[in-house]
């Protein structure tokens, strides 16, 4: 059965549809998670770890099995997360293991990999969800930027308080690692092919701030985040901090370690510094 095309008006009522149907089915099964906030010169970061009882099921889950090394859960995605689709090209699907509620992956019905440069229509289908219903969208491009899988995907949350979001560094002044800050002003975002041309156009500019290529195969590893107001585009040059993987979220102000202990270590280091140190040091 085919993926019915999404709106505007239809994608919230379609994710919230598809989110009830597939945790009663099992097929949507959400992380628990604790946190707690480090201040870093005004700048607070959560950090969350999996819950006691979370950490317990996850350790079964792997003692169960393990999925052979090739494994594509996005080709095909599960019928029971497929929210619908994003244009020809795009799919949009609710993510197996969400940290926040509604987190939505933004699929490329074809294979292609993770590393390929984000074109026009990627963005344009990003710009789908983005426009009409605020957010942060995000991706990580490439294994030592976080990426989990090797299909591309791009993601986007809903503006929730108290979760990851771009303002959070964007007040932060003078950042201890390379990045580049573009304004979306002139972005259109009731036209998602307009606005997929106006934020290609926009990380093209970052990548030049940065002397970074915008279109190799593969491209050097990195983060892309943004919002309505602008476009944040990180380097990177390692996935982990001591033992903690950082992807985008961490730019957004958001961590995430395996076990409480490590939030010390965090704290030690500070927020800013561990980000440099899995970017590019100024």
């Amino acid at each position: 059965m085919p993926a019915p095309a999404l709106t505007p008006d239809t994608l919230l009522p379609r994710i919230a549809a598809t989110r009830l149907a597939a945790l009663a089915s099992g097929a949507l099964q959400p992380i628990h998670t604790e946190h707690t906030e480090i201040d870093e010169h005004g700048t607070r970061f959560a950090v969350r770890w999996l819950s006691t009882v979370e950490a317990k099921h996850t350790e079964r889950e792997r003692a169960a099995g393990h999925r052979r090394v090739d494994f594509n859960p996005f080709l095909p995605p599960d019928p029971a997360l497929t929210v619908g689709a994003l244009g020809a090209a795009h799919l949009a699907v609710l993510n197996k293991y969400p940290v926040i509620d509604r987190h939505l992956l933004i699929i490329t019905r074809a294979f292609e990999a993770q590393h390929t440069p984000l074109g026009t229509s990627d963005l344009g289908a990003l710009a789908c969800v983005l426009g009409p219903h605020g957010g942060l969208g995000f991706y990580n491009g490439g294994e030592v930027a976080g990426a989990s899988q090797r299909h591309k995907h791009l993601q986007w949350i809903p503006h929730t308080p108290g979760e990851a979001q771009l303002g959070t560094l964007a007040g932060c002044g003078a950042l201890p690692f390379r990045h580049a800050w573009i304004a979306l002003d002139g972005v259109d975002w009731d036209a998602p092919e307009q606005a997929g041309e106006g934020l290609r156009q926009a990380l093209r500019s970052a990548c030049a701030q940065l002397g970074m290529p915008d279109a190799a195969d593969p491209m050097p590893p990195y983060n892309l985040l943004l919002d309505r107001q602008r476009l944040l585009l990180v380097p990177r040059r390692r996935e982990h901090w001591e033992d903690i993987s950082v992807n985008a979220l961490g730019f957004a102000g958001s961590l995430f370690v395996r076990r409480p202990a490590q939030i010390d270590a965090i704290r030690r280091i500070g927020p800013l510094q561990l980000l440099a140190e899995v970017g590019f040091p100024r």
